[in-house]
C-alpha cells in the first residue's frame, strides 16, 4: 500500500430502509475524498435499493448472505483496502484518519476498530470493553468492529469463508495465520437494537451460547437458524 491508497467500504444490506439514508449520508465525504463506497443488496423488498443509489458508487445486487454479499462487493471493489462495515455501525471521522494513518505506515495488513455500543446504559460500556478486550486477547473480531483488511491478505485467505453465521470469526482466524491484527483504539459506533430489543442480559448470553458452541464444532448453518428465530 503507498501513499495514495484509497478504499473501498463494502456494506451488506438486507431491507435496512430505515437506516439506510443516516448512514451513508455520513460516508460522502469519504466519497469526495476519492474513496468507494459499495451497497450490496441481498434482496431487499422494502425499498432499500432506491434510498442507497443516490449515495453509493456501486450498487450490486447478490444472494442473501453476508458473507456471499461481503464477497461480492470485494470483487467488484476498485480500491486495495477494503473496509467491511455493518449497515448499524457508524464509522466516526477519527476512526477512519486513523485507519488512513495506519495503512499508509505499512504495506499490507488487516484489523479492526475497537466498538462502543449506541445507548446510555451502563451495561452497554460494559459489553463494549468486553467485547474490545476480547478482541485484543484472542486476535478474533466481529463484523460490528468494522473489519479492514488489504486485498492481497483477502484474496490469499479466499474471502470469507461461505457460511451463514459467524463468518466475521472465521475470516479473523484465517487471516491470523498470515499476520497479526491490528487493533485501532479509535472507536466505531455500533447500534445497541439488538441489546435493546431482546433484552440486554438474554442477549448477551444467547451470542456467547452461539459463539462458543460454534468453537465446538456446531455447524454454522443451525446456528444460523437459531440467530434468525431470535432476531424477529
Amino acid at each position: 500500500m503507498t501513499d495514495s491508497i484509497a478504499c473501498s467500504i463494502i456494506i451488506p444490506v438486507l431491507n435496512e430502509k430505515s437506516t439506510l439514508s443516516a448512514q451513508l449520508a455520513s460516508l460522502q465525504y469519504l466519497r469526495k475524498a476519492g474513496h468507494e463506497v459499495i451497497v450490496v443488496d441481498g434482496g431487499s423488498d422494502d425499498g432499500s435499493i432506491e434510498i442507497a443509489a443516490p449515495y453509493v458508487d456501486q450498487l450490486i445486487h447478490s444472494e442473501t448472505g453476508r458473507a456471499k454479499q461481503m464477497n461480492k462487493g470485494a470483487v467488484h471493489a476498485s480500491h486495495d483496502c477494503f473496509l467491511f462495515l455493518h449497515i448499524d455501525t457508524r464509522l466516526s471521522d477519527t476512526a477512519f484518519t486513523a485507519l488512513q494513518t495506519t495503512l499508509n505506515k505499512q504495506a499490507s495488513q488487516w484489523g479492526w476498530f475497537d466498538v462502543r455500543l449506541s445507548g446510555q446504559h451502563i451495561l452497554y460500556r460494559l459489553i463494549a470493553w468486553f467485547m474490545n478486550k476480547r478482541s485484543r486477547l484472542t486476535g478474533i473480531a466481529t463484523g460490528d468492529q468494522a473489519i479492514f483488511v488489504s486485498k492481497i491478505y483477502f484474496e490469499q485467505v479466499g474471502g470469507f469463508p461461505d457460511i451463514p453465521l459467524m463468518e466475521d470469526i472465521a475470516l479473523s482466524k484465517k487471516l491470523n495465520k498470515i499476520s497479526t491484527p491490528l487493533c485501532l483504539p479509535e472507536v466505531v459506533i455500533t447500534s445497541s437494537r439488538r441489546w435493546h430489543k431482546n433484552g440486554i442480559l438474554r442477549t448477551i448470553f444467547f451470542m456467547w451460547s452461539l459463539r462458543l458452541r460454534y468453537f465446538l464444532g456446531v455447524n454454522p448453518v443451525v446456528l444460523a437458524k437459531q440467530y434468525n428465530q431470535a432476531s424477529k
